[in-house]
């Protein structure tokens, strides 16, 4: 099967405008730029044929082309990273199997769980689409909970059925919990992790559905399969030992800055 993983960028971010840019400095004290250490988690992903930063921005484009990196130019029109990678897709003309979206602001991705994916994927041809979700600890739970506390949109949280298919997923921290917990209680919070694999024809469909009242709300691009029938999976994923943290706020440049410096990233 032949994988493709898109990586989407755009400069104009709502709450973050220019977010792809922003320098970020590791263990050796050497700046790189949040759409570079995302490029760098994708092309570490075993199976991956082809990867592509998908953007509509020049400024992002010169910058990962002068890293090395290849680009494709997608529509301004593109709302979020789903459609960007369903319009990267057809600009590229290529035939892919599987089309991986591993967003531009989340560079602590672990390849493992993107790879994951990818094998849930080809195990079961029945999957449309599948996300990797990981299990907080008392510390993640903590910083969820704080950010909720001090007014930040900040990581998103799932709930799912038995067999995995996705219930719901949502900004705030579900489901409720109603105490302080610690690494000793069975944690029944999911970080979401903020990537995807899809087949190419969940991916041709999501383009033809209008926004839904769900993902407008909470501004998850994913409830839109869900509010359309199409089934979102998820993956549980072992976080082995590595932080997780998408940059979503300015104040997360210091804590993804001291993840990286404290796992030699």
């Amino acid at each position: 099967m032949r994988t493709l993983i898109v990586v989407p960028a755009r400069y104009a971010s709502t709450r973050y405008p220019g977010k792809p840019l922003v320098e970020l400095t590791g263990p050796d004290g050497e700046k790189r730029t949040l759409i570079r250490r995302s490029w760098e988690a994708a092309t570490q992903v075993d199976g991956a044929d082809r990867v592509v930063v998908a953007t509509d921005d020049d400024r992002i484009a010169d910058h990962v082309r002068g890293f090395g990196g290849e680009v494709i130019m997608t529509s301004e029109a593109c709302e979020n990273g789903t459609a960007r990678c369903a319009d990267a897709l057809n600009a590229l003309g290529e035939q892919a199997d599987i089309i991986v979206n591993l967003q531009g602001d989340a560079p602590l991705t672990p390849p493992w769980f993107v790879e994951a994916l990818i094998d849930a994927m080809k195990a079961d041809p029945g999957l449309a689409v599948t996300t990797p979700v990981l299990r907080c600890d008392a510390a993640a739970l903590s910083g969820f909970l704080e950010d909720r506390r001090e007014g930040r949109v900040g990581g998103t949280t799932a709930v799912f059925a038995a067999d995995r298919t996705a219930l719901y997923f949502s900004k705030e921290v579900i489901p409720y919990t109603g105490k302080t917990l610690t690494d000793s209680d069975d944690i029944p919070v999911f970080h979401h992790v903020g990537v995807y694999a899809y087949r190419p024809d969940a991916l041709a469909r999501y383009i033809t559905f209008p926004t839904g009242l769900l993902e407008k709300w909470e501004g998850l691009e994913q409830l839109r399969f869900m509010e359309n029938g199409i089934p979102v999976t998820c993956v549980e994923v072992e976080a082995r030992g590595r932080e997780f943290w998408e940059l979503n706020n300015p104040v997360d440049v210091a804590r993804i800055e001291a993840i990286l410096t404290k796992q030699g990233l």
